[in-house]
């Protein structure tokens, strides 16, 4: 056997297999044990100040504090559904090639967006000072003060600052869709409502859900600052009791455990929402469960430490 035939057998022998170390990620693990340590030391810290635990855990199941939490619930429902509907009709306003039409919807997002919702909220609680009378002439008249109630006056406050800030997300949404989507619509005889209707706004749900998700979290905090006008959400009834027992750590703690309870309801139903609305698309936009993501973290953490 020559040496040309010896580099031929060893060039067609099998090459050693590699194997793959995956690399460890050290600032990972150091950055979950600093958390860890300031949730331990968060924890200490609320166990060992002077608060009535007892009187935390009484308050969770007090029937005025649960009605201020369906307040909440109920006013941000309104709120939103007033805030969606102009929102879209904000949003198709800004499109429209008419200039007055555009310029009335541009008009309204900047008046809106300019000016602090608690400030609208005053204002709209004291409407009553521009327009003592409200009604047709003849028909019906009755005084604003009656008609407008705090309930009222923040559902009107809270929904027309809202369908502002929705408009900007809902005219990014439609903008996200192709023209050809439009044209091809058109092209077989659909006006433009059904065009809008059918083909452009299912389309754009997908880049409209999240950023609308996270606005339905936020108007439900934001429910908060109705108490200004007399709205006795559950802030304001916490607040009325505390102002009597002077335990304002306790009744606080127990709001924020009922506004967390309720925002990680709201999360889950936006996290499912979204991947209904993304599985039309590639899967690569799908977002993974909670399980799944820890399977991938533990997995992948398994194999560095092999």
């Amino acid at each position: 056997m020559n040496s040309q035939t010896e580099q031929n057998v060893r060039s067609s022998a099998p090459a050693p297999e590699l194997r793959i170390v995956p690399r460890k990620h050290l600032g990972r693990w150091a950055a979950a044990a600093a958390v860890v340590l300031l949730l331990v030391w968060l924890a200490v810290s609320f166990a060992q100040a002077q608060i009535d635990w007892p009187t935390v855990q009484e308050y969770l199941s007090a029937p005025a504090l649960i009605a201020g939490i369906g307040l909440a619930i109920v006013l941000t429902v309104v709120a939103m559904v007033i805030g969606l509907v102009l929102g879209v009709v904000t949003a198709v306003m800004r499109l429209s090639k008419n200039p007055v039409v555009s310029g009335v919807a541009w008009m309204y997002v900047w008046v809106f967006r300019g000016t602090p919702v608690y400030l609208q909220l005053l204002m709209w609680f004291n409407l009553a000072l521009i327009f003592p009378v409200v009604g047709i002439p003849g028909v019906f008249q009755g005084r604003m003060i009656d008609m407008l109630t705090p309930f009222v006056a923040a559902s009107i406050g809270l929904g027309l600052n809202q369908g502002a800030y929705t408009s900007e997300v809902v005219r990014s949404g439609i903008l996200s869709v192709d023209e050809g989507q439009a044209e091809a619509a058109q092209a077989i005889g659909m006006t433009k409502l059904q065009t809008m209707r059918r083909i452009i706004l299912p389309q754009a749900m997908r880049v409209i859900i999240p950023p609308v998700g996270n606005e339905v979290i936020g108007m439900l905090k934001t429910t908060s600052l109705a108490s200004a006008i007399g709205v006795t959400e559950i802030l304001a009834e916490a607040q009325h009791i505390y102002f009597v027992n002077n335990r304002i750590m306790e009744l606080l703690i127990v709001c924020a455990v009922w506004y967390l309870g309720a925002v990680s309801v709201l999360s889950i139903g936006q996290y499912y929402l979204e991947r209904s609305f993304a599985k039309g698309s590639s899967a690569k936009q799908l977002p993974p469960t909670p399980v799944q993501r820890l399977k991938a973290f533990f997995g992948t953490n398994r194999k560095a430490m092999r």
